[in-house]
């Protein structure tokens, strides 16, 4: 997923929305061609994109249940056990680790009772959902709450347990951005109140991107990212150079839906202005790209 050489399917991760007790699959409006899951759906799902050649998976669960404290993710564990056995060996499965889906504020850190950060137990509920998804089959996980010290913290976990080599792809430059809204609505995780400025990043403010990614690779993290992929296209190869480590790119949903969107209006040809995005993406150094559109990369003629 991260030569340096060449750049083909093999550098694209595809998300995947895995709804607990939905009862049938909700395709995305927003984001045509995906969809929210039942676990049957999903099942499906990975092995046609496998057969349209994805080989990597970045999944987003959805509770039906939410919680201010407590954080249940057995049905992750149960769909990873499947999802492991349905793609084998020749898959990597990737587990979005944050707690907004699981919220009932929507934020992606725990508050304590006068409404502040509680980052001792935020790292506690990340720390066991990381360790919940790695035992069920997850090759990785991939914390994006852009809270304090919570690399460093999943490392420990993950290590402690005996998961020393289970990679973390951290969400390290995420800034408070305008372009997530598709998908708030598919993973039900807009904040209730307020907004996420106190603990994502001031689009405004470079020197605090480096910084964070700096941060993370400091902490144990063993790749890093930037989101929004276009929009933070500037930091991608100084981010590189300065922590050694492969730096990826998330094409979020709001950079996704507006190619839909000038597609739909015929101001551009779709698939061309896709395979457009992700070159300017690897052309600006990113190792991999996250795209709502990793499946179509093979129809679209990008190799292998």
């Amino acid at each position: 997923m991260v030569s340096e050489i060449g750049f083909g399917q093999s550098q694209l991760i595809q998300p995947l929305f895995l709804a607990e007790g939905l009862g049938k699959e909700e395709p995305l409006g927003g984001l045509p061609g995906n969809s929210r899951h039942t676990l049957d759906s999903l099942l499906t799902q990975v092995e046609k994109d496998m057969a349209a050649g994805v080989r990597q998976f970045l999944l987003f669960p959805v509770p039906a249940q939410k919680s201010n404290r407590t954080f249940a993710a057995d049905f992750v564990g149960t769909a990873l056990q499947q999802m492991r056995q349905r793609a084998g060996g020749s898959a990597a499965i990737w587990v979005d680790t944050c707690l907004c889906s699981f919220t009932e504020s929507g934020h992606c850190c725990v508050h304590d009772k006068g409404g502040r950060q509680d980052l001792g137990a935020t790292h506690s509920a990340l720390g066991s959902l990381a360790l919940t998804y790695v035992k069920s089959g997850a090759d990785g996980v991939s914390p994006s709450d852009m809270n304090d010290g919570r690399v460093a913290h999943l490392r420990k976990t993950l290590d402690d347990a005996g998961h020393d080599i289970a990679p973390i792809m951290s969400y390290s430059t995420k800034f408070a951005s305008n372009f997530y809204g598709p998908f708030r609505d598919a993973a039900d995780s807009a904040p209730q109140y307020g907004d996420r400025k106190s603990y994502q990043l001031d689009v405004r403010n470079r020197s605090d991107a480096l910084a964070s990614s700096r941060r993370c690779a400091e902490e144990g993290a063993d790749l890093l990212m930037v989101k929004p992929g276009q929009p933070s296209a500037d930091l991608i190869r100084p981010i590189h150079e300065q922590t050694g480590l492969p730096v990826g790119a998330y094409q979020v949903s709001g950079e996704y839906t507006s190619l839909v969107l000038l597609a739909k209006e015929n101001f551009v040809n779709f698939d061309a202005a896709l395979i457009e995005s992700w070159h300017n993406l690897r052309r600006a150094g990113a190792s991999y790209i996250i795209t709502y559109g990793a499946r179509l990369a093979r129809g679209l003629g990008l190799a292998a």
